[in-house]
């Protein structure tokens, strides 16, 4: 099946991983991206009554599907309908949750292109709202995850309008983000940061 973005470039789902039950960590999960680092997280702390968060599903437009019998239908192109907010969103301690994950090879900031506007503005949206909202982001050279608050990422975005920088340095990050390290299970914690932003 083919699915494209709105300005015509093809989309390319990365493969998701299929070691559901890993007990212990090992070095083959420095291959995972962050998102099947959270996805795998997020199921532990539902299987385990500790939180319901899920990644959102992207709404697209069928285009093209094949009827060659009606229990073998086949999308062959598809196109997204309208742009996401961000990737996740749930409940966790009676509170909202909502965020982005986000992964850079930058060494030394974070870019602030790798957000759009409108998940900045949703992000803003949901703080008025009462509701937890943050960025997770991880540092690919050397595999540090951070969760950063969203009053932190919403104030360089603004800030960038205005002559401030593109980007927020990754000492920034460390000093008002909160380091997630990688543990058995949940693989990547990131709840006892939300801990810390909720207290």
């Amino acid at each position: 099946m083919t699915i494209r973005y709105p300005n015509g470039n093809q989309f390319y789902e990365q493969p998701a991983s299929t070691n559901e039950h890993n007990d212990a960590i090992d070095f083959s999960n420095r291959g995972m991206t962050l998102e099947d680092e959270i996805n795998k997280s997020n199921t532990y702390y539902l299987n385990n009554g500790i939180a319901v968060i899920h990644k959102k599903p992207t709404p697209i437009q069928i285009v093209s599907v094949d009827y060659p019998k009606r229990s073998a239908a086949r999308i062959n192109e598809a196109y997204f309908r309208r742009s996401s907010t961000t990737d996740y969103n749930g409940v966790y301690k009676g509170r909202y949750i909502d965020f982005d994950a986000k992964e850079t090879k930058n060494r030394t900031s974070f870019p602030l292109k790798n957000f759009h506007k409108h998940q900045v503005e949703h992000m803003r949206q949901c703080l008025k709202q009462q509701g937890i909202c943050f960025a997770v982001i991880k540092f690919v050279n050397d595999q540090s995850v951070f969760v950063l608050k969203a009053t932190t990422l919403i104030d360089y975005w603004d800030n960038q309008n205005s002559g401030g920088r593109k980007s927020i340095p990754r000492k920034v990050i460390e000093e008002t983000g909160f380091l997630v390290p990688y543990r058995i299970n949940p693989l990547l914690p990131y709840l006892w940061a939300v801990d810390s932003i909720i207290d």
